[in-house]
């Protein structure tokens, strides 16, 4: 498997919206290796296909340094508990920089594994964070829009700099 290039924010690919996912097969296992792959070469928790320029509805998330990548095909929300935490969120695609997000505390989520096999689960607290972060990068949604009007012009400032300097 091999590491891939990084797409760096602005690019207009990270705001498109990815579609689903209809073939289940080597190409795909071989793109969710690679992507896999990336996610280890930049110590990242999550990545996407589109991450690294590709329009493909797929997130490999650890949602800890100590655990095993694992794959979500066309992942999607079904279901957000009202409470809601906060946890410091950021993007390999805006390299340091990262901000507090507030986001619900628990999610149901509907996903294929790699084969093509449908699968439900819950996750709670930084997991939960995770898998809401990456499933708004495959809608076209980027972290930074989660945050307040006023954040977003801090956070994009402090990324200005640091790409300048």
């Amino acid at each position: 498997m091999t590491a891939l290039p990084l797409v760096l924010y602005p690019d207009p690919r990270l705001r498109r919206a990815t579609p689903p996912v209809t073939a289940f097969d080597d190409a795909l296992r071989a793109f969710a290796g690679d992507l896999r792959d990336t996610l280890l070469s930049v110590s990242a928790l999550g990545l996407t296909g589109p991450h690294v320029g590709a329009p493909v509805r797929l997130t490999i998330i650890r949602a800890g340094l100590d655990l095993a990548p694992r794959s979500y095909v066309n992942p999607e929300l079904v279901w957000a508990s009202p409470e809601t935490a906060r946890h410091r969120e950021g993007s390999v695609s805006m390299p340091g920089i990262d901000e507090e997000v507030e986001r619900p505390a628990r999610v149901r989520l509907r996903f294929h594994d790699l084969d093509g096999t449908a699968h439900e689960a819950e996750e709670e607290g930084f997991a939960a964070a995770c898998l809401q972060h990456e499933i708004d990068q495959l809608d076209g949604l980027f972290w930074i829009e989660r945050l307040s009007r006023l954040k977003r012009d801090r956070v994009l400032k402090r990324y200005a700099k640091l790409r300048r300097g």
